[in-house]
């Protein structure tokens, strides 16, 4: 039987990964994962499931709160946070961020929730004054939690955490703050207890540099309490079947072993290089791409699809094009001619946007190989981006590690 790689040419080397994720897998997260699984009785199973626990409410910088691992993407942690918080014709706020606060308030109709919205403008982060605004009018506090997307992957914009807790503060409303961590965590900082965030939900394949496959949920005792007296019809998903236990409870089943190998081996990668350094390669990474940008503007044939700068993402840059330039294009003669793979739009964002991911396992070298791909690609394709987004990159990062 042909393998499905047979039907692709070779290319020699390595291609660059830069999508916002997967992203770039490290070599001894890959090593740890073909490691023989185990049996599911083994305490080395539950240990490995503790480590990862352990990792993860380190990075998040929480105490107390409870950690439920799935054998699942993020949008599979979405619905577990849905099901687990929200009965059927209860009200959840989705203040809009773009193509992801949207999907999960589909989600979350498609589940018998009632979702109220904020506008969303493209190019800018969530509105506190917006989200204040609807709780203040929610006299009968019927809405059980606001569900925010902390970095929007489609729209690389990142909106201000704290910022909003204080808006939700400020009108004395009860209902949870939930937060989507899938595209930040690992890449920022994150204080979920000083933030004053009742839950969040993340993913593996981004920032926490594993394949794609294991989502989570960490619930802090407010979050418990709700989702003990939700009434809502659940199992799989349910945090009250899933809490405490060996690793076959809480993964109502077999647990992802190799998967969790290699996340338990990622964390202590992110403990190695210290967390602070991780952040600041981050913004430093991010900052050479967005020189790039900058410096490719001038032309006129592109832009940042976000428009505030303090909220451009370290995770991911968004690029829109000028309309009659094709992004696929572009991506495709990235891949297949300069072997860099970048992202494409998501959402209302398809046919305008491309987007180079710069958070996992990246260094300079890396960061600037993409950089190059990219402006390469344009290049040969006849866009006008002139010739210094290379050298802007180059000059940033000089100027960063000096």
């Amino acid at each position: 039987m042909t393998s499905s790689a047979a039907a692709f040419p070779y290319f020699p080397g390595v291609r660059l990964l830069h999508s916002p994720g997967p992203s770039n897998v490290p070599k001894a997260v890959l090593d740890a994962m073909t490691k023989q699984p185990m049996d599911m009785g083994d305490p080395r199973v539950d240990a490995c499931v503790d480590a990862c626990e352990s990792g993860l409410k380190k990075l998040l910088k929480t105490q107390a709160a409870d950690v439920f691992f799935y054998a699942a993407n993020g949008h599979g942690a979405w619905e577990a946070m849905i099901v687990n918080l929200l009965a059927p014709g209860q009200k959840v706020l989705i203040p809009g961020t773009g193509h992801f606060s949207e999907s999960w308030a589909i989600m979350a109709e498609a589940m018998g929730a009632i979702v109220v919205r904020t506008p969303f403008h493209e190019g800018y982060p969530i509105d506190p004054d917006a989200v204040a605004q609807i709780l203040r009018a929610d006299t009968q506090h019927e809405i059980v939690a606001v569900f925010t997307v902390h970095t929007d992957t489609a729209s690389s914009t990142t909106s201000d955490i704290p910022a909003l807790r204080r808006a939700i503060d400020t009108t004395g409303h009860p209902a949870l703050f939930v937060v989507d961590v899938v595209a930040s965590l690992g890449a920022i900082p994150f204080d979920m207890d000083q933030w004053g965030v009742n839950a969040v939900i993340g993913a593996s394949q981004k920032g926490l540099m594993v394949p794609p496959g294991v989502g989570f949920c960490v619930a802090d005792a407010r979050a418990m309490q709700v989702c003990e007296k939700n009434p809502a019809p659940r199992f799989y998903w349910d945090w009250l079947r899933r809490r405490k236990g060996p690793s076959y409870s809480r993964f109502c089943g077999t647990a992802p072993q190799n998967l969790l190998f290699g996340m338990e081996a990622a964390f202590e990668l992110l403990a190695r290089e210290g967390v602070e350094t991780v952040y600041a390669r981050h913004r430093a990474l991010a900052g050479a791409v967005r020189a790039a940008v900058q410096s490719w503007s001038q032309a006129g044939n592109l832009d940042f699809l976000c428009k505030v700068p303090g909220a451009r993402s370290d995770s991911v840059t968004a690029i829109v094009v000028k309309p009659g330039i094709d992004p696929e294009l572009i991506r495709k003669t990235a891949r297949e001619k300069f072997q860099v793979m970048v992202a494409g739009g998501l959402g209302p964002f398809a046919g305008r946007v491309f987007r180079i991911g710069h958070l996992g396992d990246l260094n300079p070298a890396m960061i600037l190989g993409c950089i190059a791909g990219v402006e390469a690609a344009m290049q040969s394709l006849g866009i006008e981006v002139g010739d210094r987004g290379v050298r802007s990159a180059v000059e940033y990062l000089s100027k960063d590690a000096g």
